[in-house]
């Protein structure tokens, strides 16, 4: 049905569009005029021939020459334009019957005439039916027209009529189809008749252009295809509408001037109602009339093919905003139902029991919004569906799958609350029964035995036992199969067991009870002798004993009776155990219970995946099964199923032997996974086959050999859901550790679940990075020679080079290119992202190498252009920068902090290697010749980090060679210097890369003397003095808090300057002292800008 609703559309569509087509068409063909008046308007106004409008008996249409001395002066060009101009106006049937020519030449000679006509001849482009010329009335060339015209009529080459007088004319043409210059009566104003020619071919003309951009526009819709989202739906419905009204505009602007035109042409009749217009002035009024036709047609049709085509936009509109809605609906569903899929039925207490039906309540509430969304949307479909809407077969199954997804997940928390209030019913009859017996054995405990040797105190004990027993109905258990059979669905072995040791417990007081019961009654019957009842308790009890304190020790003492328990819970763990609250036992009982969880879906892990392996992977080696192999499938066992053999082995021998030694402590737990962690990236692997597992199984799911193998197993899932399963697990695991830290917080091994869970996270970050990276193409060098990928993401990217054209770098900064990153310990891969493709595992995107920078040669500067989310990656002394625009600020600092930390990591690995190499010459002396240079040139401005107070040292505690050595003559290269002052000024980082305090500068010392500048530092106060790049400062005293009092000898000024600015803005001049360092420190120069921005560099120039 929906498809027929779409044909149908498509159809109407089609229909209205080639309508419009035809009109337009028409109008197209049919006012396709050589010449118009405009274009000849300079040679009509000579007025040397018009076309008055008369017409002859038989309806020949009348062009007049006038009397025009200077005819022969005109070029050949302008006779031909204007005389087919004027052959072109007269319709096509009045043309097809001939012109009939009437020159005026009365006043001239006769070697004029017969030159006239000569041209005319040679010149007239139309179908010439007859000449009429009045010939000169002077005597003399009257004369010798008579006798000249004889012999030269033959050369003229059309029939030639010589008039006397314009009364024989008459004989030809009616006068009233005559100008009164030849005796008619019509009147003739040619600059009128100019004005209306003018503007009907400009109407003419217009009707034209407006047909030619709907045609246009119309093909334009015609051929639109629909976008897949919704803003380019909208932004395309918006751009149409827009088009659209402007056509519509044109059309009224042509129709309002079509309606004037019109109103001209009849204005002689309003005027004069006896007015009879001239043939001509009829066929103006016909085209006229004709063209405003056309455009109204031309505007209805338009407007019906402009009401379907905005239809379908709209309900393609409609259609991706319910899609999209549909995509965010159906993921919080989707998370709803992985969060009730965790919670469990089963439960080992009532506190349990309620802890989880508390939480599950809380997610009931939290779900609500999303299920009321679900089923609105699905209303807002089957509105659209009743509406006719044309994707009905896309809207209809996603209607259905919400709701189907509604009742699921309210089906299954429905399920999973009546399980848990069973289970908690049941959890309290069995404290209530549990309860019961510990009364009745204090009971029997705290009879005294004296007051039932008489038989009066006997029959009181008798009675209390009677009381109390008359209460077993009410609290006891009564069968133990039935409780079994009612609350099946919720029992587990443990709490079966729990079940049947409550019962037993029961039947025994019970049956101490009954013994009781008898002696008592023989006491209270006949009373011979003493008798001396035995409690069930033979301790004697201590007068200073409470009441509670008693019953826990008979409950104690019962217990062990009933059980038959050797040790005594008093003695070892028994004592600790009592001493938990309330509370450390509720999260020791979840903690077992997480645990519990944990190692019962390892075992089934472990299952399903020898299952698979032997039901499906060996199979394909039995010779049995060889014929039902597709050629498809034959030697890609290792495709479809990875190192899932390898995954197996690892849980079957190692991981699962050792998550059960943890059964009793599961807050150590994390220990295990911490030691096997190493083993546990084995799944990265299997992640990145998964592709090409997924696309092989596609191929070949329906082959009989799957079947088959399924059909064996008795499996209701196919082999695709088996091979999902390592995927499952790896991500299973840190839903799992979170619990376990969860319940675990103060315990011994906290800090390790802690430490395990940010590991597993680690690896499923890995894995995820590791499916980005293989969907790298274009680069040539082998992926894994760039060492571990730490970071990849999607970031806008402007470049700017020293070195290019001036217009390209301004270019480059108003358009970024989208591209994604891959931060390698090497270096660093700039990639373009594509289209994605595919279904399932194989919908991922894939990423074009576009370029690489080796972080030997990398700068960083943190902050770029004000802006909290840009840094910039620079290299070559920046002549090459790329602006780098995060997401959002916190994955900008995150770059940032891991790209630090490889150049920190490669600085300590050189200062390693140099020290190792040439341990004399690390640590020159203060005195040496060579500039000095602080490799964190950034005012502190935090608080003493001790982390950063190590790094800070390390940094400033190497050195290297004079500049003359040849080993370390690459720290003074331009790549080493940090170079900020180009394109940041004004800018500073919001976070110091490694703080520092005067006490971390104990390698800086400032000595009075002179000193170069070597970058920019505005002042912040007034008694602060300003200086620039290259000015010759000099130190003249240190005042207090970290001030030096300095004078600018360029500029002759003085001023304060911060002690930590000064480390970072001067160099030593020539003749000045050095800038000493008790450590020594590494040749190089260093330069930064005024606002301190924080910028990074890399040491590739060095080589130890």
């Amino acid at each position: 049905m929906a498809l027929t609703r779409v044909s149908q559309l498509c159809h109407d569509i089609t229909r209205l569009w080639l309508q419009l087509k035809m009109m337009t068409d028409g109008i197209l063909q049919r006012e396709d005029a050589p010449l118009c008046a405009a274009e000849i308007g300079s040679e009509l106004q000579k007025q040397f021939a018009i076309l008055p409008g008369g017409r002859s008996m038989n309806g020949n249409p009348v062009i007049v020459f006038p009397e025009f001395p200077d005819f022969s002066e005109l070029e050949e060009d302008e006779i031909q334009n204007v005389l087919r101009y004027l052959s072109s106006i007269p319709s096509v049937a009045a043309s097809a019957v001939g012109f009939i020519l009437v020159i005026d030449r009365r006043l001239d000679r006769w070697a004029a005439v017969r030159a006239t006509l000569l041209r005319i001849a040679g010149s007239f482009p139309g179908n010439l039916h007859l000449v009429l010329v009045l010939r000169p009335t002077t005597l003399l060339q009257r004369t010798l027209s008579d006798f000249l015209f004889k012999y030269n009529k033959d050369e003229f080459k059309m029939k030639v009529v010589m008039l006397s007088s314009v009364t024989e004319l008459h004989a030809y043409i009616d006068p009233g189809q005559l100008t009164t210059e030849l005796g008619g009566t019509q009147e003739y104003r040619h600059e009128s008749w100019i004005s209306h020619r003018t503007a009907i071919e400009a109407f003419a003309l217009m009707v034209k252009t407006t047909a030619q951009t709907l045609q246009a526009f119309g093909t334009e819709l015609a051929e639109t295809e629909l976008p897949n989202d919704a803003e380019a739906t909208t932004n395309l419905l918006q751009a149409h509408t827009l088009k659209k009204d402007n056509m519509k505009e044109d059309l009224q602007v042509a129709l309002s001037q079509g309606g004037r035109l019109l109103e001209c042409i009849n204005e002689p009749l309003q005027t004069d109602p006896e007015y009879g217009m001239t043939s001509d002035e009829l066929e103006n009024l016909a085209t006229v009339q004709r063209l405003l036709g056309q455009l109204d047609e031309t505007e209805t049709a338009f407007d019906d093919f402009w009401e379907r085509h905005r239809t379908k936009l709209e309900q393609c509109l409609q259609l991706r905003h319910f899609e999209q809605h549909f995509r965010e609906v159906r993921g919080q569903l989707d998370v709803t139902s992985e969060r009730l899929s965790g919670f469990s039925e089963v439960s080992v207490s009532p506190a349990h029991a309620e802890h989880v039906l508390r939480e599950l309540s809380g997610l009931e509430d939290r779900a609500c919004d999303a299920l009321d969304r679900a089923l609105s949307l699905a209303r807002e479909g089957d509105r659209l569906i009743d509406n006719s809407h044309y994707a009905e077969d896309s809207i209809r199954p996603k209607c259905s799958e919400l709701r189907g997804a509604c009742e699921e997940i309210s089906s299954t928390m429905r399920s999973k609350k009546d399980l848990l209030l069973r289970a908690m019913e049941l959890h309290h009859a069995l404290e209530k029964a549990s309860r019961w017996c510990e009364e009745g054995i204090f009971l029997l405990a705290s009879q005294p035995v004296d007051r039932c040797q008489s038989q009066d105190g006997a029959e009181a004990a008798l009675q209390e036992l009677e009381r109390y027993l008359d209460t077993a109905p009410l609290h006891a258990i009564a069968d133990c199969s039935a409780i079994c059979c009612q609350y099946e669905a919720v029992l587990t072995t443990q709490l079966r067991d729990q079940v049947e040791r409550v019962f037993q417990k029961q039947s025994s007081v019970q049956e101490m009870f009954e013994k009781r019961r008898v002696s008592l009654k023989k006491l209270a019957a006949k009373q011979t002798r003493p008798v001396q009842p035995v409690a069930p308790r033979p301790e004697v009890k201590s007068p200073l004993s409470s009441p509670n304190q008693e019953r826990k020790e008979r409950r104690y003492s019962a217990d062990n009776s009933i059980c038959k328990k050797v040790d005594s819970p008093t003695h070892n763990g028994g004592i600790g155990h009592a001493s938990l609250s309330e509370e450390e036992e509720n999260l020791a009982v979840l903690r077992r219970h997480v645990m519990n969880e944990l190692l019962e879906t390892e075992r089934a892990y472990v299952e399903e995946l020898l299952c698979v392996l032997e039901g499906y992977a060996a199979e394909m080696d039995n010779p049995a099964m060889a014929h039902l192999i597709p050629s498809t499938l034959l030697s890609k066992k290792v495709v479809l199923f990875g190192n899932m053999s390898e995954i197996y082995q690892f849980h079957k021998r190692t991981f699962l032997k050792e998550l059960e030694a943890y059964t009793d402590c599961p807050e150590l737990v994390g220990r295990c996974f911490l030691e096997r962690m190493k083993d546990l990236q084995i799944y990265e692997a299997y992640c990145q086959n998964k592709p090409r597992s997924e696309s092989l199984w596609r191929q070949c799911s329906d082959c009989a050999f799957f079947q088959e193998c399924q059909k064996k197993l008795e499996h209701k899932l196919g082999l695709d859901s088996y091979l999902l399963k390592p995927v499952q697990r790896i991500t299973k695991y840190q839903l799992l550790l979170k619990e376990l830290l969860k319940y675990s917080k103060g315990c011994d091994g906290c800090d390790d679940l802690q430490e395990a869970l940010s590991s597993i996270l680690g690896i499923l970050k890995a894995v995820n990075d590791s499916m980005h990276l293989i969907a790298i193409t274009g680069y040539e060098g082998n992926l894994s020679d760039l060492g571990r990928l730490l970071m990849q993401g999607s970031f806008s990217v402007w470049t700017e080079h020293k070195k290019g054209h001036a217009k390209v770098k301004d270019l480059a900064r108003f358009k970024p290119m989208q591209r994604h990153l891959f931060l390698h310990q090497k270096a660093l891969l700039f990639c373009k992202r594509r289209e994605e493709n595919g279904e399932g595992y194989e919908k991922a995107p894939s990423y074009s190498f576009k370029h690489s920078l080796s972080m030997t040669a990398v700068g960083i500067t943190e902050s770029a252009k004000g802006d909290n989310k840009k840094f910039e990656v620079w290299c070559n002394s920046r002549d090459e920068v790329f602006i780098v625009q995060a997401p959002t600020a916190e994955i900008k600092t995150s770059w940032v902090n891991e790209i630090r930390k490889v150049l920190t990591q490669q600085l300590k690995a050189f200062r390693d290697a140099s020290q190792q190499k040439t341990p004399d010459s690390v640590f020159p002396s203060p005195t040496s010749n060579s500039a000095s240079i602080s490799l964190s040139p950034f005012r502190s401005g935090g608080p003493k980090n001790p982390k950063k107070q190590e790094e800070k040292k390390a940094e400033t505690s190497s050195a290297s060679d004079s500049p003359s050595s040849p080993k370390h003559k690459g720290w003074n290269k331009a790549s080493l210097s940090v170079d900020a002052t180009e394109e940041n000024d004004g800018y500073s980082s919001s976070e110091d890369p490694m703080n520092s305090d005067p006490e971390d500068e104990v390698g800086r010392k400032l000595a009075p003397g002179k000193y170069t500048v070597v970058a920019d530092c505005e002042k912040a106060g007034p008694q602060e003095l300003s200086v620039k790049s290259g000015d010759l400062v000099q130190l003249i005293r240190e005042g207090e808090e970290g001030q030096w009092f300095v004078r600018n000898l360029r500029s002759s000024q003085e001023g304060w300057v911060a002690a930590a600015n000064l480390l970072s803005l001067i160099s030593e001049s020539k003749s000045s002292q050095s800038l000493s360092s008790s450590d020594g420190s590494v040749s190089g120069n260093l330069s930064t800008s005024s606002s301190c921005s924080e910028t990074y560099t890399s040491f590739s120039d060095i080589k130890p």
